[in-house]
């Protein structure tokens, strides 16, 4: 076999530097003979980490309610159990293997925090009672409203779609001409720059008063707040647009119209995606601030309502609730945009 320095390399094939086939063998042959050590300990992680907090959930349970208590020590025997499984799947079915190995660090930290929390507010009390309970009065108070959490997570999931799709529907059309037209540009600009800094929550007594129903004006909050930096990025997007590309398009004798959906829009596409993230974060604080005025559901008016009786385990089981239903939906954002943007990978970091 001849060495990378001496190689004829055939017509087409990259060349390689000289020293970098022999480089890559021992980094891979490195990896390899330290992966089943790590592999193992990584594994063991989570078990490790749930047998920790219910070891420690066991010293101090005594001075908790004992409906708390019971139904705490079975979540934590349950991600036991979950853990063990998870240890002993690889040797199953080799196909999962990488993912356990991926998520098994991340699940053990959150079941140490668990441990921490539980430390610091009933184990120690260093943070006083009622305003810091325990991750077992919050999962109490998570398991006995959860038909009403269940509704309030239902009405923010049906509010906020409908906010945010309005606002970005609007958002792409004003974008797409400012970006595009120097007459809409020349007029559009300037409102953008007036009305879109001001935050979306200062407009919730002019909202009130002239919006027929509580509904409705927090709908159009949650549309404004997301309209601005959607339009912001997908016109400077379009605007943005290489001339080279239109100029090609011109030559093979595309139209506007053609110039506009097959062309500018595709190449602003990376700009108008960081907008609808933008404006996704965006519309998560408008809504909830719209929920705790007017409106009579949802998770933001849980919290308020909550907080009024001073239920503060109910307030941080919302907490956890809103978390978990704003994470999932920024993940199914980023899943839509992976796909779009497929012709990415390779030429930027992912």
């Amino acid at each position: 076999m001849k060495s990378p320095a001496h190689r004829v390399y055939e017509p087409g094939e990259k060349e390689i530097a000289p020293g970098t086939e022999v480089m890559g063998a021992i980094v891979a042959a490195q990896e390899n003979s330290a992966d089943p050590k790590w592999r193992g300990l990584v594994r063991l992680a989570l078990p490790l980490a749930a047998l920790v907090a219910l070891i420690a959930h066991q010293l101090i349970s005594k001075s908790q309610p004992a409906h708390e208590t019971r139904l705490y020590f079975r979540l934590l025997g349950f991600i036991l159990i979950c853990g063990f499984v998870l240890a002993v799947m690889p040797s199953i079915w080799l196909p999962q293997s990488h993912w356990i190995k991926d998520r098994c660090p991340i699940l053990a930290v959150a079941v140490l925090s668990l441990c921490v929390w539980e430390l610091i507010t009933a184990g120690f009390r260093w943070l006083p009672m009622p305003y810091f309970p325990g991750p077992a009065g919050v999962l109490q108070s998570l398991v006995n409203d959860r038909v009403l959490l269940f509704d309030s997570t239902w009405h923010s999931l049906l509010l906020l779609l409908s906010g945010y799709a309005l606002g970005a529907t609007i958002a792409l059309v004003t974008g797409v001409c400012i970006g595009w037209s120097k007459r809409a540009h020349y007029w559009g600009m300037p409102l953008l720059k007036f009305v879109g800094p001001i935050p979306a929550t200062a407009w919730i007594p002019l909202a009130m008063v002239l919006s027929p129903s509580a509904m409705f004006s927090a709908v159009g909050l949650i549309a404004l707040a997301v309209w601005f930096p959607v339009t912001m990025l997908t016109a400077s997007g379009i605007s943005n647009t290489r001339a080279s590309y239109l100029d090609v398009a011109r030559t093979l004798g595309a139209k506007r119209s053609y110039l506009i959906f097959h062309v500018a829009i595709p190449a602003a596409m990376p700009s108008i995606f960081i907008g609808l993230f933008m404006g996704l974060g965006t519309s998560f604080l408008t809504l909830v601030v719209a929920e705790t005025v007017g409106v009579k559901s949802g998770l933001g008016w849980y919290v308020s309502w909550a907080q009024g009786w001073a239920e503060y385990g109910k307030v941080y089981a919302a907490l956890f609730i809103m978390a978990a239903f704003f994470s999932t939906i920024m993940t199914l954002l980023f899943k839509i945009r992976d796909r779009m943007l497929s012709w990415q990978k390779g030429i930027i970091k992912w």
